[in-house]
């Protein structure tokens, strides 16, 4: 259990600014990872709504590694010694679209940290708010929102069993996140939390029953069943594709790669509501969407 008497709450306030020059390598290897072959890489063009996220990357030295994987507490994140960190959620507002080998940057201020105790121990959130800037001009923000904890009891390997029928209207995926989609996943985003790669520390030292599906991932992968629906909808009423102008997501279960997902978006006017269902047809990840209007 953290020491009552680690006062991050200082934090609150420290300031980060990180340069790219949005290269489009990144977004090239993304396109193949997702199968999007309309991305063409070149400058100029417009990066896909949340690959923001390939970008801005964290660059810690490996000798400053933890035994999980993540980067030393401290520095601009508060040292918290919970030693369970996730990426729970986040909420994303898209003003103008990010160009291809054009430099940007992204500020980062700690908006909040609390400590909850919930039913599995002690808990931390820290509240993280972005802005990326493009020639002088605001393109996105996001929260995001990253929660520590203290271990858990291990995890039940999921229970398969048939998924309801999809509601009319209602887009659909099923994929098994493999460990192929992973390791593509973790390399992008230069992620090295071990829980999404490391089979034998996943299970034995974290006690889950598989690798561990990144939330961004899913949550990306709803964002493009969502984008694969507006598609057609524009296509089958003859108008110009709408881009996204805001998103947000918030896990609520882990998905593991033992098992097929789900993915659901529903339609109703230029709003998407989404969601990810595991193998047990619990909902583990839930988002939205809002497509600009006409």
């Amino acid at each position: 259990m953290e020491s009552a008497a680690l006062d991050v709450t200082h934090w609150v306030g420290r300031t980060e600014t990180v340069h790219d020059a949005l290269a489009p390598a990144q977004a090239l290897a993304a396109a193949a990872m997702f199968d999007a072959p309309n991305v063409t890489g070149a400058v100029g063009d417009a990066i896909p709504a949340l690959w923001h996220w390939f970008y801005f990357l964290p660059h810690a030295a490996h000798g400053t590694l933890s035994v999980d994987g993540h980067p030393a507490r401290g520095g601009f994140m508060p040292p918290i010694t919970l030693p369970r960190r996730m990426f729970a959620g986040a909420r994303v507002r898209l003003h103008a679209p990010l160009r291809l080998g054009l430099a940007a940057e992204r500020r980062a201020i700690i908006h909040d940290v609390t400590r909850k105790t919930g039913r599995t121990g002690d808990l931390a959130f820290v509240t993280v708010r972005y802005q990326v800037v493009q020639n002088d001009v605001l393109c996105i923000e996001e929260e995001q929102d990253i929660v520590y904890r203290e271990p858990g009891a291990p995890v039940p390997p999921p229970e398969v069993r048939p998924w309801t029928d999809v509601p009319a209207g209602t887009a659909s995926r099923v994929l098994h996140a493999d460990t192929r989609l992973l390791f593509r996943f973790s390399a992008l985003t230069f992620n090295a939390h071990r829980i999404h790669y490391d089979r034998e520390y996943a299970m034995r030292d974290e006690g889950y029953p598989g690798l561990v599906v990144h939330g961004p991932l899913t949550a990306m992968l709803l964002l493009r069943l969502a984008e694969t629906q507006e598609a057609e909808r524009a296509r089958n009423e003859e108008r110009t594709i709408r881009s996204v102008a805001s998103f947000s997501f918030r896990g609520v279960a882990p998905l593991f790669d033992v098992a097929p997902l789900r993915l659901l978006a529903t339609r109703d006017g230029d709003h998407a509501r989404l969601e990810a269902q595991g193998a047990d047809g619990g909902v583990a990840l839930k988002a939205e969407a809002t497509f600009a209007g006409a």
